[in-house]
C-alpha cells in the first residue's frame, strides 16, 4: 500500500464548490484493475468522472455519498469508516446517502453502478480514504489562510483543525477551503495511525431500522402513487392467450387494467384492491409448444448428461490411464435443486412518468442497467431517468439483475397506466417470478493412491448458465464454460494438487430463468467438493481435518482458517453425548473460510447446535461488521442446507410461501462463534463467502454421526 498517491490531471477529477453553505468535494482516483480482491495497482487507469462525494455543511456535519447500496450488509458504515478516518472526522457528524445511479458511480471493477460479488469494501477501499485525506488537506489549507500560519504546524483532531490553543471546525472552514485549487498530492495514514479502520464500530443504519424511520421500496407513498400487481405467466415462457378483465373492474378500488410485456397489471388505489382485482382476472395462457419443466424428468436429463463427455473447464495429465493404477476409486453423484432468493422485503419498484422525465423509487443493486431499460422503454435519454435508491430489505442478488426486469416491469406497467405506480410483487410472486439459483448435477470419479491421495480426479457438471444472454457473457464465457458455473472446482486446490484431472461443464437451456444467487457458483461448488474431500479421508482412514491438512499444505490462507476454526472448536475433543461434528473450508471472492459444524441427529432430524468459523478476508475494516456477516450467512445457507427447494411440476412452480418454502426457523438457528484471521493480505469480500462451507460442514457431522452420506440438497426428510 503507498502511503503518497500521485495523481495527474488526467487521472484525478476533482471539483469542489460551494453548495448550501457546505463543500462538496467530488472524488476519482486512479482506477486499479482489481477483480474479486485481486490489484494490480501499478497501473492507473483515469475515470471520465467524479464517482463519488463527501459533503461538509457549514454546521459541521459530515455526508456520504455511496455509489453501492445498503441491503443489511454494512457498507452504510464501512465506507464511512474510510473517510472518517483519514478526515479525522467526528464520527457523531457523519450523515449517509445512497448516491444517485449515474455513470459518475460506476464500479472500479466492473464498469457499472453495482452492489454484488462481495466487492464494495475492497474496491472502494483507496478511494474513500483518497476523499477523506484530500478533504482534510484542503481545510488544513484554508484554517492556514485564515490563520495566516504554515500548514505545518497545524493538526486535525475530531472534526476540527488545531493551531495550540486555537481550533476552527471544519464547518467553518468550508467556504475558505472551496476556493482553493486541487491538490496534486496527498498523504494517506499509515496502519497505526488508523483510528477507526479495524477497530469493531457500531452500524450508522441501526437506529432508524429500529425506529420505523428507515425507508424501504415498500415504504414509498407520495400523492397519486397508485399500486399495482402483475399476473404473470404460471409456465416461464408463455404467452397471454385471452383476457377478461369485466369482474376485476368491478372491484372496488381498482382504477385500471393493462396488458404489459410480461402479463396483465392491475391499477387501484391500494394494495389490497390490486390484489382482489388481480384475482378476479380471467386469463387464458398460450401453454401449447412450451417446455413444461418438471423436476424429476429434469433430474434424469441432468444425469444422463452428467454420464457424457462436456466440454473441458480444467485438464491436466491423463485421467484414463492413471485411475488403472488407483488403490481404490470413489464415485459419486450430488444434486443441488434450485432456489429462490426470498428476501424479506419482497420487490417493488415506484415509477412517475413526466413531460421531463422519469423518477424510479425502488431497492436496487444494479443500477445502470436499471436506468438504461427504463430510459430503452420510455425512449428517454439516461440522464431524464433518475433512480431514487432506498434501503433494501434484502437482496442475494436478486435485486442485481441484468435484465432488470421489476424495474422494467413497473415501467412499462406505469408507461400503459399513464399514472405514477408502485408496482408490487407478493411473498408468493416473489417465490414464484424466476431467476434462480440454478439446479445443479455433479457426477465425480476420483482414483485413489496407495496413501489415500488423489489420484486422478474426474467430475462433470450438468446446470445452467447464470451468464449467456447477459452483458457480461463476453468475458465471463471463454470457449462456452460459464466460469460462474465451474467456479470453486476447476480451480480447486484439491483439483489441481491431482497430478491426473478433468473438470467438464455441461449448460442445459431452459426457459427457467436464473440468475446468481448468495456465493453464485460456490453455493454449489462447495457443498460438492469439501463432501468429497470428507469421503476420501474416510475411505482412507485418515481424520478429515488431518487430511485436509494435507492436501492443503501449499495454500497458507486457507490453512490458516482451517486451522483457527479447528482449534477455536475443539476438533479432537470429546462431545457431549449424540453431538458430532463435521469440518470444510472453502475460498471464493478474495476470502478464506473454515466451518465446524457440531450436529446431533435425533428421530431423522438434524439438529446443528454450535458452528465455529475463521475467516481470512485481509484487512477486516470493521471486525463486528465481519462478524455479523459471518452470522448471517450461516442461517442464510443453513436454512438452503436443511429445507429451501424450488421445484416443478408441469411447468409451474410448486413452492409459494415461506410454510413450503422454507428459510431458516428461529428455533433451529445454532450457536455461531466467528474468529477473524489476523492477515495483511489482499483484501475480500465478506457478504458471501460464509455460504459455501456451511452445508458441507453440516452434512459432513451428519456423516460422522450416522454413517450416512447427504448426497442431496436439501437434507429434508433423507435422515427418516
Amino acid at each position: 500500500m503507498n502511503d503518497l498517491i500521485n495523481l495527474s490531471r488526467r487521472s484525478f477529477i476533482k471539483s469542489t464548490a460551494l453548495v448550501a453553505g457546505g463543500l462538496v468535494v467530488a472524488f476519482s482516483i486512479p482506477q486499479a484493475k482489481r477483480f474479486m480482491g485481486v490489484a494490480n495497482a501499478a497501473e492507473a487507469l483515469p475515470l471520465p468522472a467524479p464517482n463519488a462525494f463527501l459533503r461538509i455543511g457549514a454546521d459541521d456535519s459530515i455526508t456520504v455519498m455511496l455509489a453501492h447500496s445498503e441491503m443489511g450488509q454494512g457498507v452504510w458504515t464501512t465506507l464511512p469508516m474510510l473517510i472518517a478516518d483519514e478526515l479525522d472526522a467526528d464520527w457523531s457528524k457523519i450523515k449517509v446517502e445512497h448516491a444517485p445511479a449515474a455513470p459518475a458511480y460506476v464500479h472500479t471493477a466492473y464498469g457499472i453502478q453495482i452492489t454484488g460479488g462481495s466487492s464494495t469494501t475492497w474496491s472502494e477501499f483507496d478511494r474513500y480514504r483518497q476523499a477523506g485525506a484530500l478533504t482534510r488537506v484542503l481545510l488544513l489549507e484554508a484554517a492556514a489562510k485564515q490563520w495566516k500560519v504554515p500548514v505545518a504546524g497545524l493538526r486535525t483532531e475530531n472534526g476540527f483543525v488545531i493551531n495550540g490553543t486555537q481550533k476552527l471546525s471544519y464547518g467553518k472552514l468550508v467556504e475558505t477551503a472551496s476556493q482553493l485549487p486541487t491538490p496534486t498530492s496527498v498523504t494517506l495514514k499509515k496502519p497505526e495511525q488508523w483510528k477507526l479502520i479495524g477497530k469493531a464500530t457500531k452500524r450508522l443504519d441501526s437506529a432508524e431500522k429500529i425506529n420505523g424511520t428507515a425507508k424501504f421500496g415498500q415504504d414509498v407513498q407520495f400523492e397519486g402513487l397508485k399500486v399495482a400487481m402483475v399476473a404473470r405467466a404460471p409456465v416461464f415462457g408463455t404467452t397471454l392467450k385471452s383476457l377478461d378483465d369485466a369482474a376485476a373492474r368491478k372491484v372496488p378500488g381498482v382504477i385500471k387494467v393493462v396488458k404489459v410485456p410480461t402479463g396483465v397489471a392491475v391499477i387501484a388505489e391500494h394494495y389490497w384492491a390490486a390484489k382482489q382485482g388481480r384475482e378476479a382476472l380471467k386469463l387464458e395462457w398460450a401453454l401449447a409448444g412450451h417446455d413444461k419443466p418438471d423436476t424429476p424428468a429434469l433430474l434424469k436429463q441432468y444425469q444422463a448428461l452428467a454420464q457424457k463427455p462436456g466440454l473441458q473447464a480444467a485438464k491436466a495429465g491423463d485421467v484414463a490411464t492413471a485411475s488403472k493404477q488407483a488403490k481404490q476409486t470413489i464415485h459419486a453423484e450430488y444434486v443441488l435443486p434450485y432456489l429462490a432468493h426470498a428476501p424479506m422485503e419482497p420487490l417493488n419498484c415506484a415509477v412517475k412518468i413526466s413531460d421531463q422525465g422519469c423518477e424510479i423509487w425502488t431497492g436496487t443493486q444494479m443500477q445502470t442497467t436499471d436506468l438504461a431499460s427504463a430510459a430503452k422503454i420510455l425512449g428517454l435519454k439516461p440522464e431524464q431517468v433518475k433512480i431514487h435508491t432506498l434501503f433494501l430489505g434484502g437482496g442475494f442478488g436478486r435485486r442485481a439483475n441484468p435484465r432488470a426486469d421489476f424495474v422494467s416491469e413497473a415501467v412499462e406497467v406505469a408507461k400503459a397506466a399513464g399514472m405514477p405506480v408502485k408496482t408490487v410483487w407478493s411473498r408468493e410472486d416473489d417465490i414464484k417470478g424466476g431467476f434462480y439459483r440454478p439446479m445443479f448435477v455433479h457426477k465425480a470419479s476420483i482414483a485413489l493412491d496407495k496413501q489415500g491421495k488423489p489420484l486422478a480426479w474426474q467430475q462433470t457438471l450438468v446446470g445452467q448458465s447464470i451468464i449467456k444472454g447477459t452483458p457480461f457473457e463476453g468475458v465471463m464465457i471463454k470457449d462456452g464454460i460459464d466460469a460462474t458455473s465451474v467456479e470453486g472446482v476447476a480451480d480447486s486446490p484439491y483439483v489441481k494438487v491431482t497430478p491426473h484431472h478433468e473438470v467438464q461443464l455441461h449448460s442445459v437451456q431452459s426457459d427457467v430463468p436464473v440468475l446468481w444467487w448468495r456465493s453464485v457458483g460456490h453455493s454449489h461448488s462447495a457443498f460438492v467438493m469439501e463432501s468429497l474431500i470428507d469421503e476420501l479421508a474416510h475411505a482412507s482412514k485418515q481424520d478429515p481435518l488431518a487430511y485436509r491438512r494435507q492436501l492443503l499444505k501449499d495454500h497458507p490462507r486457507h490453512l490458516a482458517a482451517l486451522n483457527l476454526a479447528a482449534d477455536k472448536a475443539g476438533w479432537g475433543k470429546p462431545l457431549p453425548t449424540g453431538v458430532f461434528r463435521g469440518i470444510a473450508v472453502h475460498e471464493s471472492f478474495g476470502s478464506y473460510v473454515a466451518q465446524v459444524a457440531e450436529v446431533s441427529v435425533k428421530d431423522g432430524e438434524a439438529k446443528v447446535h454450535r458452528v465455529v468459523m475463521a475467516i481470512d478476508c485481509g484487512l477486516a475494516v470493521n471486525p463486528d461488521g465481519v462478524k455479523a456477516q459471518m452470522e448471517s450467512c450461516v442461517a442464510f445457507a443453513l436454512g438452503a442446507a436443511l429445507s429451501s427447494e424450488v421445484s416443478f411440476k408441469d411447468g409451474q412452480v410448486e413452492q409459494s410461501n415461506f410454510h413450503n418454502y422454507q428459510v431458516l426457523r428461529m428455533k433451529d438457528m445454532p450457536k455461531v462463534e466467528v474468529h477473524i484471521v489476523p492477515s495483511t493480505e489482499k483484501m475480500g469480500g465478506v457478504g458471501e463467502p460464509g455460504v459455501p462451507p456451511l452445508a458441507p460442514a453440516v452434512t459432513n457431522a451428519i456423516f460422522a454421526a450416522t454413517g450416512k452420506r447427504i448426497r442431496r440438497l436439501p437434507i429434508g426428510d433423507q435422515l427418516a
